[in-house]
Parts: structure tokens; C-alpha cells; sequence
């Protein structure tokens, strides 16, 4: 199975160099993750901890109103959710303190934008991975890994194209997916030609996830663009 559905975790940034954190928003969206959040302080963290209730974070260890160390603590009190610290003191004795408080891995400043997406993929697949990938539309729910559909009126289930299909849509859920980026994701890198291809795969998977297929409520045309898949989920 692949990470496509992990993507939509909350995932809070802590830091409080703000350009850093404009880099690792930029570095997780890039890469598909669409819902998060950043700090600055270690009362802003915990605060969103409270109420936004993020299901991975991202620490540096030196914060202006304390450290990661300490914000780690809380963050247990509050929640068991997964935490990866960031940070720029790289002494063992800095990791065996990060690492024995229960973080689950531990990054030194400078790092390589595929190291943190690397590292990060496979916390949220250790964590995560008993949990069913389930994409919950207006009428429907997908499940990627029986690669169904599944309405109030039986199963139904989806070829090998329209689970491609939904999945870059997903990974960009609610933004506009160019029709020349769906076909590059279901043909390859010479995706042109395919255009007529990929309405009539729109079309059979309109049928099979909305209700009213010529009326979509979940997979939206957006003349001369694309295409762009409403997701019904909690507010981020």
C-alpha cells in the first residue's frame, strides 16, 4: 500500500526560525501532505495540540519560552502521537535525551528535504499502520487498500486506473489537479494524447462514487484546468 493516504495526517511544524518553517512547509507539501500547522513557541505548540489535535509534530529543541525537551513532556500529557525532533544540536548526548524521552527519531540541522520526507513517511507508516486508509467522500468511502468503493446501496469495486486516478486527486485534495498532471500520473512520462482517455475514466468513476453522476458532488470539473476531488473530513 502505498503513503498516498497517510498524507492527509496533521502534522505540526515547531520551530522558531520562520523562514525554516516556510522550508519545511514548503518540503511537506511538496510532497503531498496537505494538512499542517506551524509554531513558534512552545505555548502556541501545545495550545494547538489541545485544540487542532495533530497526529505527528515535528520539534526543534531550542524554542524562545523553553525547549523541546520540556514541550515533548507535555505533549505526552496531552496526547501519544508520534514526534520527530529537528534540530541543530547534533551531540549524542543530545539524541540519547531525545530519543530515551520516547521521540521516534531524532534529525540534525542541515538536513536534505528527502531525508526529512523519508524519515517522516516511515513514522507515519510504523504508527499508522493498522489503521484502514479510508478516503471519506459526500456519498461514499473509499477503501485504497481493498481498492473499493463502498455506498449505502452494496461495494463496488475499482480498476487499477481509477485507483490511480483517485490517488493523485487525493494527495491534492480540494485543489485543482491539471488534466495534464492526472495523465502523467496514469500514463507515464508521455502522457500526451490521453486526454480522451482520461474523461471517459472520470466519467466511470463518477458513477461509481457519486450519486448523481452528471451533478458531482466529490470529483468537480474545473473548466480548462482539471479536475479537483472534495474530501469530507474534519476541518484542518
Amino acid at each position: 500500500m502505498s503513503l498516498d493516504y497517510l498524507k492527509g495526517k496533521k502534522i505540526l511544524l515547531v520551530d522558531d526560525e520562520d523562514d525554516l518553517l516556510e522550508m519545511l512547509l514548503s518540503i511537506l507539501q511538496d510532497d503531498g501532505y496537505r494538512r499542517i500547522r506551524t509554531a513558534s513557541t512552545q505555548k502556541d505548540a501545545l495550545e494547538l495540540c489541545r485544540t487542532w489535535k495533530p497526529e505527528l509534530a515535528v520539534l526543534d529543541v531550542m524554542l524562545p519560552d523553553g525547549d523541546g525537551y520540556t514541550l515533548f513532556k507535555e505533549i505526552r500529557r496531552i496526547s501519544d502521537f508520534p514526534v520527530l525532533f529537528l534540530t541543530a544540536r547534533g551531540e549524542d548526548e543530545d539524541k540519547f535525551r531525545g530519543l530515551g524521552l520516547g521521540a521516534d527519531d531524532y534529525i540534525v540541522k542541515p538536513f536534505l528535504p528527502w531525508e526529512l520526507t523519508l524519515r517522516l513517511g516511515a513514522i507515519l507508516r510504523r504508527s499508522y499502520k493498522h489503521e484502514t486508509p479510508l478516503l471519506r467522500l459526500a456519498h461514499c468511502t473509499v477503501d485504497f487498500e481493498r481498492a473499493e468503493v463502498i455506498r449505502e446501496d452494496g461495494t463496488l469495486s475499482l480498476t487499477a486506473k481509477e485507483f490511480e486516478l483517485l490517488a493523485a486527486l487525493s494527495r491534492n485534495a480540494g485543489r485543482i489537479v491539471t488534466t495534464d498532471l492526472l495523465c502523467e500520473a496514469l500514463w507515464g512520462d508521455n502522457p500526451y494524447g490521453y486526454e480522451n482517455s482520461l474523461m471517459a475514466h472520470i466519467r466511470r468513476l463518477r458513477e461509481k462514487i457519486e450519486k448523481a453522476p452528471s451533478s458531482p458532488e466529490s470529483l468537480l470539473t474545473v473548466k480548462g484546468l482539471g479536475y479537483k476531488l472534495i474530501v469530507e473530513e474534519e476541518q484542518a
